[in-house]
């Protein structure tokens, strides 16, 4: 199975794009499930805790029912990044729920399209600096990545090419 992960900072179109891939492929699609646990940006290093687990559950227990491909809105990465962001403290279980589970390809979606307030985005003024620091964040680690920038039918594009060669 492969596990793909959309990745970046907020309004880059990861969950639009992965509901997208998801239809097309027939296949699930994870969504980042801090959306379902929280409603405002005051949050604490406990719901980032419990943000980290269950993101990683979610991911775990989509595992066990997928076949050939798996679909990601986030990661943990993106969670120790966000509580750096805006707790400036990253607690050391998220570097352990990271390693529990393997991506085989992250797509870095740039910041080459319009950002869009929704309640919870609230970095649009810093959407440079953070996207430096979700690339840097792969870098580091090794992490293979295509970096996913253009209009949307070119994101597409690219983004199923690169699917079409990893699943093959």
């Amino acid at each position: 199975m492969t596990r793909i992960c959309l990745y970046g900072p907020e309004s880059v179109g990861k969950t639009t794009i992965g509901l997208q891939l998801a239809d097309y492929y027939q296949t699930q699609f994870v969504q980042e499930v801090a959306r379902d646990m929280v409603f405002d940006n005051q949050f604490s290093l406990d719901d980032i805790i419990r943000i980290g687990h269950a993101q990683t559950n979610a991911v775990l227990e989509a595992s066990k029912t997928a076949s050939k491909l798996l679909i990601f809105d986030t990661d943990v990465i993106t969670t120790q990044l966000y509580s750096q962001i805006y707790l400036n403290e990253v607690p050391p279980i998220l570097y352990e729920l990271e390693k529990q589970v393997h991506y085989d390809l992250y797509f870095l979606l740039d910041i080459d399209v319009p950002w869009v307030a929704d309640g919870l985005r609230d970095l649009g003024h810093r959407r440079q600096e953070i996207f430096d620091l979700f690339k840097a964040a792969l870098d580091e680690r090794n992490r293979p990545y295509v970096r996913v920038s253009g209009d949307w039918p070119t994101r597409w594009q690219t983004i199923t090419e690169a699917i079409d060669l990893t699943v093959t």
